[in-house]
């Protein structure tokens, strides 16, 4: 596996001539960042040798390198899931690959399943913490030390000085955002009312499907991360209604220039 990461960063480097400070995943309905990014190159998926594919709906799936808030960034418009299929390892494998490439900072967005009774839908919460209740560990199998330690320490998964920042653009900007924890399950299915309340009863803020092998891969290698979820639904007793993809697509949107905000100005400070 080390080789193959290897193997895709220097096709990826040597193809664009590019080396990016700043990683990017975007989420669902999340990929309006991009038109905030002065885009020197893309690279479709299929053109990535090793890469997986994106089969989700609302993610294009497409590297893009360039230059946002001053920093030379590469952001994945498109993510991969394990309910796609693909075992942990694939899944954090453009982290990997972005490590290799240069990146010193990760910043995440996804969107998540409220559960907390003080959220709104289209609230934006600054993740603090997460819980990885996947049943699966992208570290899982023998440890390749040039990546990291066997037993990396979780205590900071969330970089404190990169959500300090967040809180004060916010606050200057006049942006609602909410902070918290957030749990990850493998989905494909949303949420039962019964699961939402044990998501809420073990601790969490919100729910999803993502965002925590990303982020563990990363601290694995030594990458602080900043996460941000929009709140698409609620699984809040008595404000639970069937919600489908496409109304969790559009509720994103809608939430996106707040969050564009934020991750724009934060990038350019960090």
């Amino acid at each position: 596996m080390l080789q193959t990461i290897k193997e895709t960063a220097k096709h990826i480097l040597e193809t664009t001539n590019f080396t990016p400070e700043v990683g990017i995943i975007l989420g669902t309905g999340l990929g309006g960042l991009v038109d905030e990014i002065n885009i020197e190159h893309t690279l479709p998926y299929d053109q990535i040798p090793n890469f997986p594919l994106s089969t989700v709906e609302g993610h294009s799936g497409k590297l893009i390198l360039g230059t946002l808030g001053g920093k030379k960034v590469v952001a994945m418009q498109g993510r991969f899931h394990y309910y796609e299929g693909y075992s942990m390892q694939k899944v954090v494998f453009p982290v990997r690959v972005m490590k290799y490439m240069g990146i010193q900072k990760l910043f995440v967005s996804n969107a998540s399943g409220g559960v907390n009774p003080d959220f709104e839908i289209g609230d934006v919460m600054i993740q603090t913490d997460h819980i990885n209740f996947f049943g699966a560990h992208p570290l899982i199998g023998p440890n390749e030390k040039e990546l990291g330690t066997r037993f990396p320490d979780m205590s900071d998964a969330y970089s404190k000085e990169l959500i300090d920042k967040a809180l004060e653009i916010a606050k200057s900007n006049n942006i609602k955002v909410q902070q918290g924890v957030y749990l990850g399950l493998t989905g494909p299915t949303l949420e039962t009312p019964a699961e939402y309340r044990m998501v809420r009863i073990l601790g969490a803020d919100t729910v999803g499907m993502s965002t925590v092998p990303e982020v563990i891969a990363a601290r694995h290698m030594g990458i602080p991360c900043f996460a941000i979820s929009i709140i698409t639904d609620l699984g809040v007793p008595g404000k639970i209604v069937k919600v489908t993809h496409e109304d969790v697509q559009q509720v994103a949107e809608k939430a996106e220039p707040n969050m564009t905000l934020l991750m724009r100005e934060l990038i350019a400070q960090s």
